[in-house]
């Protein structure tokens, strides 16, 4: 059983334009409660006692509300991220955190069924890593899963662009990894958009040969990526 998570809520969210001018976008409320709020309610409810939270912009914001976390009923450590330069360098940040255990990795504005929670902190013991997927969402504003018979992932193409290869598959955004993916974060080098990225990460993870498996997201799913994602959330209250 996993009992440690790390979740990235070091960006601004410059898409939420001035709803996020005060807070990170990870803080915007979502019925009521913080969208990461909601994150660590539902890993806590699958087990997770510990909790990495990757901050950045308007930090402060983050630590007022979860402090140490003992009035969450979890313990709660913080990560500055002072250079925005991808995902790939945000996990780097987890490594004293994780040690040698397998942990939950998360986007601070990915919203899903909390019942998904509970196969991600039991991986087998012969799976590196789980990837979630949600199936026929728009790959060319994320990631197309590759996977073979046994839904296991064979690639992954960030945004792919017409007339290169695709898959119905897409990276829902949180992720279950042993500590072998930082020699695999180790070596990153910079995308085409500039940026180091996770997924490049957890491709080459794959294509090493190590079991990557994928897991269908099952219910509710939302990237909250803009004013008009978090306005539909809301209004289903």
């Amino acid at each position: 059983m996993i009992t440690k998570a790390v979740l990235l809520a070091a960006g601004r969210g410059t898409r939420m334009r001035e709803l996020s001018q005060d807070m990170p976008k990870p803080m915007i409320p979502v019925r009521g409660r913080p969208i990461l709020g909601h994150i660590t309610a539902g890993l806590a409810a699958a087990g997770v006692t510990d909790f990495l939270l990757v901050v950045g912009y308007r930090a402060d914001v983050v630590r007022t509300h979860f402090g140490d976390g003992a009035g969450h009923g979890f313990r709660v450590h913080y990560v500055t991220q002072e250079t925005q330069d991808g995902t790939g360098r945000v996990v780097e940040l987890a490594r004293d955190f994780v040690g040698a255990d397998a942990f939950v990795l998360s986007y601070g504005d990915i919203l899903v069924d909390p019942a998904n929670y509970v196969p991600l902190v039991q991986p087998a013991p012969e799976v590196e890593a789980i990837v979630t997927v949600k199936y026929a969402e728009d790959v060319t504003k994320g990631g197309a899963v590759f996977v073979n018979e046994r839904f296991e992932m064979t690639d992954l193409r960030e945004k792919p662009q017409p007339g290169e290869p695709t898959s119905p598959w897409y990276n829902a955004g949180v992720y279950t990894f042993r500590p072998s993916i930082f020699e695999h974060t180790a070596r990153l080098e910079r995308s085409p958009r500039g940026e180091y990225e996770l997924t490049d990460a957890v491709r080459a993870l794959a294509l090493s040969g190590r079991r990557v498996q994928c897991l269908e997201l099952q219910g509710s799913w939302a990237d909250v990526r803009d004013p008009e994602v978090l306005a539909e959330l809301n209004a289903a209250e």
